[in-house]
């Protein structure tokens, strides 16, 4: 009765919101806004029609949301209608997978490549999340070959099962390149593919986005988030950090001192990597500068002081991120951590004694050594392997209890789909 009567009028709508865009979100009650209603209602229409498109939603408006109730309607909608989302980060995955388990949508995620090929090969599960890059590998690197590698790397009569729709989150990067050929060759050219993606897009990005998905199923920019009060107005304040010496003709002469021990390649290589050796010499103080000034905002910004909020800062380097974290702790100890792609490995280090290696490398594994180390109370030989359980918890840390985690060094990481309400203060350098 209520399909019917949802076909017109107040009392339809109502239903229909009722029936297709509520969500018990870990038992908590959760609706539609109005840019996910119709966002979803006009990607249902593209459904239908098996056309692709992009839903180009600004950050933090609610993009996962919409996935679950679009994925809901195609699923009991669309005959034999199979639902497979990918991103191209680790984490945004583990969002993906988080999302829709909390609100009890058996999804299944793929993390292994084999594993996704042979479930789509197959047709029990009908939502899938995975990355774009589990759709294959090879060492070729002309496209053609490499696409050719991966279609012979397939099981005999190999063919995706059901009606695909892909759902690409952050689709403005991977819009382009051999993994999204390999995906479209995987999948069969009758897969309907639908973008997400929130972030600004640049001119060139712009066009290329429309070519590869197709048009804007819908559009919900920046300002009319602020004006709905969706998201809130970022306030952007500038503060500049003196960076030059006062003295630069003692710049050789420190370099000197300090790489002494190197032989002239490894010399020749730290000047090329610096640039000059002016930002060598001031490097350590021009941190300390900024870092007095975040733990100034520690002492004084009352939703840092309150322990209600925290605060991200985002590094040029893994070796820039160290040398903050090694400044910072100082005051913070174990409410500060450093989540970046890197893992300490003994091997790093092993032609340090040569001369050959680089004093950077050296100085990233004893600092992350020490941090896990410190971290889980634990030797140094025992702690570094858990560079990975060791982010998980800071994470956790940042989200649930940011009195405890006030600050998170990143570096290429936690900048797209990081759902953290306490965090108040973006720091860049």
């Amino acid at each position: 009765h209520s399909m019917s009567v949802c076909n017109g009028g107040l009392n339809g709508l109502l239903l229909e919101i009722i029936r297709d865009f509520i969500v018990y979100d870990k038992g908590v009650k959760k609706i539609c806004r109005s840019n996910q209603y119709f966002g979803v209602k006009e990607a249902q229409k593209f459904a239908l029609d098996r056309e692709g498109g992009i839903i180009w939603h600004t950050q933090g408006s609610g993009k996962s949301l919409t996935m679950v109730w679009l994925a809901k309607w195609i699923r009991e909608n669309i005959t034999s209608s199979r639902i497979l989302i990918l991103t191209d980060r680790t984490e945004l995955d583990e969002q993906i997978e988080k999302v829709f388990k909390g609100v009890n949508e058996k999804i299944f995620r793929a993390k292994k490549g084999e594993i996704l090929v042979n479930e789509l090969n197959k047709s029990e599960k009908s939502l899938i999340c995975s990355l774009i890059h589990k759709f294959g590998s090879s060492e070729k690197t002309e496209t053609e070959a490499f696409i050719e590698d991966i279609r012979n790397s397939l099981p005999p009569n190999f063919k995706a099962k059901g009606e695909i729709f892909v759902f690409i989150d952050e689709c403005h990067r991977t819009q382009s390149g051999k993994m999204h050929r390999a995906m479209k060759e995987i999948l069969g050219k009758d897969a309907t593919i639908i973008g997400f993606t929130g972030t600004p897009l640049m001119k060139k990005d712009k066009s290329s986005s429309l070519e590869v998905f197709g048009p804007y199923i819908h559009t919900y920019k920046y300002d009319e988030a602020v004006r709905d009060e969706v998201i809130l107005d970022l306030r952007y304040e500038a503060r500049s950090i003196k960076q030059k010496l006062a003295s630069p003709d003692r710049v050789d002469l420190w370099f000197d001192a300090k790489t002494q021990n190197l032989n002239n390649i490894a010399k020749a290589k730290l000047k090329r990597k610096w640039g000059t050796m002016q930002k060598v010499f001031s490097s350590h103080p021009r941190l300390k500068m900024i870092a007095d000034e975040i733990l100034l905002d520690m002492a004084t910004k009352p939703r840092l002081v309150s322990g209600q909020g925290n605060a991200m800062l985002v590094a040029s380097g893994i070796p820039e991120a160290c040398r903050y974290y090694t400044i910072l702790k100082q005051t913070l100890g174990k409410q500060c951590a450093i989540v970046t792609s890197y893992s300490p490995n003994s091997g790093d280090i092993r032609t340090e004694d040569s001369g050959e290696g680089d004093t950077q490398d050296v100085m990233k594994y004893e600092v992350y050594c020490q941090m896990l180390a410190d971290w889980f109370d634990e030797p140094i030989e025992k702690a570094r392997n858990k560079a990975d359980d060791f982010e998980k918890q800071v994470k956790d840390l940042f989200v649930d209890e940011p009195g405890r985690m006030k600050l998170l060094i990143v570096v290429d990481k936690l900048l797209t789909g990081f759902d953290a309400p306490s965090a108040t203060y973006l720091y860049i350098d």
